[in-house]
């Protein structure tokens, strides 16, 4: 009977319920002023508000404040990291900065995603080493070590080396799925749990995958901003390592449902596959495509992170109830 404490939860050893520590708000020295991109993202947008209730002063970068609907408190500059409007402003004085943008498509000038990713990422780095901003966190995909099957993997951890190449000091988080409401990841994998009973599965169905739940990480780039020792890299995922195949399964039964019927097509390619999961699903093409490249990818996390840091990941089943009740 009673409660013990894991990691960041307490633990209800009668009923196994799992409860979250509350942080307790940081020290005035440990108070920072943080420039925030990805505010109106997924992501930055469930990290928003933890930074602010710690204490934190956050400035926003968006490109239209207009239509950015920010928690009070928020502090809102007009900008952007692909021109460089607006960064100077943003990082005069700051302390950490949040890197979470990514382009997912093609541009109406033609220019490449890739190419785009790496430009913007230079200029927003060269505005915060002009800055004298101390520490830039960047979320990155958990991409395999050699891996050449995901461009979209393989540009986030080209970002990841410009950053590396312009701030003074560079935090890479690198995440495997994200298991959350509006994660385009989970959106598609709940869609094609509800709406196709009978599967017609490509190869990537046996690709092993760490899903990690939402709130870890944005427990662990909060934690970020104030810890003193921050790795150079961090490496994330959830309790569970598992194939798609299973992450299929393990949803249907969550949600109560009958198991879907998964007929093997091995020479079913992703760019088929990708139609077809756009065709039953609520994600956009121009999303489902690098998802659907990125799940021939194993992300399992090779080096865990240091203690302090995501040491109690929920697992699968628990993200994803948590999902769904969001």
């Amino acid at each position: 009977m009673g409660t013990k404490a894991e990691g960041d939860e307490f633990i209800d050893s009668m009923t196994g319920a799992r409860t979250r520590r509350v942080p307790a708000p940081p020290s005035a020295v440990h108070r920072k002023t943080i420039v925030l991109t990805g505010a109106t993202g997924y992501v930055g947008g469930q990290l928003l508000p933890r930074l602010l209730d710690a204490g934190h002063e956050v400035r926003c970068v968006v490109r239209s404040p207009d239509r950015a609907n920010l928690p009070d408190g928020a502090q809102v500059i007009q900008g952007d990291v692909l021109s460089g409007h607006g960064l100077d402003e943003a990082a005069a004085g700051a302390d950490v900065a949040y890197y979470l943008v990514h382009s997912m498509g093609g541009s109406d000038d033609g220019e490449d995603f890739a190419a785009r990713d790496r430009r913007a990422a230079r200029t927003f780095g060269e505005a915060m080493a002009r800055a004298g901003v101390a520490r830039t966190i960047y979320l990155g995909g958990l991409e395999g070590a050699g891996d050449e099957g995901s461009e979209h993997l393989r540009s986030r951890l080209e970002v990841a080396e410009v950053l590396g190449e312009t701030v003074p000091d560079l935090v890479h988080v690198r995440a495997a799925m994200i298991v959350g409401a509006d994660s385009a990841s989970f959106q598609m994998l709940r869609g094609l749990v509800e709406h196709l009973p009978v599967m017609i599965t490509p190869k990537w169905l046996e690709t092993r995958s760490q899903p990690v739940a939402i709130e870890d990480v944005v427990d662990t780039l909060a934690a970020l901003a104030v810890r003193d020792d921050a790795p150079a890299e961090v490496q994330l995922g959830g309790a569970d390592v598992l194939t798609y195949r299973e992450m299929l399964r393990r949803f249907a039964t969550v949600e109560g449902r009958r198991q879907p019927l998964l007929l093997p097509v091995p020479l079913f390619t992703p760019r088929l596959s990708s139609y077809w999961v756009a065709l039953v699903t609520p994600v956009q093409l121009s999303l489902v495509k690098p998802l659907v490249e990125g799940l021939s990818t194993e992300t399992i996390v090779r080096e865990p992170p240091p203690p302090g840091l995501n040491d109690a990941p929920l697992g699968f089943d628990e993200a994803v109830r948590a999902a769904l009740d969001g």
